[in-house]
């Protein structure tokens, strides 16, 4: 069965606009320096991504998944990314 991404990353408590990761690479890319943590939650963030699209058995699970991540990243809040179930 499916997992639901974007309830484990958002919560009934985030309303109004956040800095997602993909404001985070946005900003690196402008070459503005990010700090030690917006750095952290981007690694933690690729390497979740990897780990979910490499764990889908079909094709379809996999573009499930795959616009999941893309709604996290382009609306979550980086900070998400620096909790430890992120870190490993």
């Amino acid at each position: 069965m499916k997992t639901d991404l974007l309830k484990k990353i958002f919560t009934k408590q985030q309303t109004g606009l956040v800095v997602s990761i993909n404001d985070l690479r946005d900003k690196e890319f402008s070459g503005q320096r990010l700090s030690s943590d917006e750095k952290l939650a981007l690694a933690n963030y690729d390497r979740y991504r990897i780990s979910v699209l490499n764990a889908q058995t079909d094709e379809e699970q996999f573009h499930y998944f795959y616009r999941q991540l893309q709604v996290v990243a382009n609306l979550g809040d980086w900070h998400e990314f620096l909790k430890e179930e992120f870190q490993s």
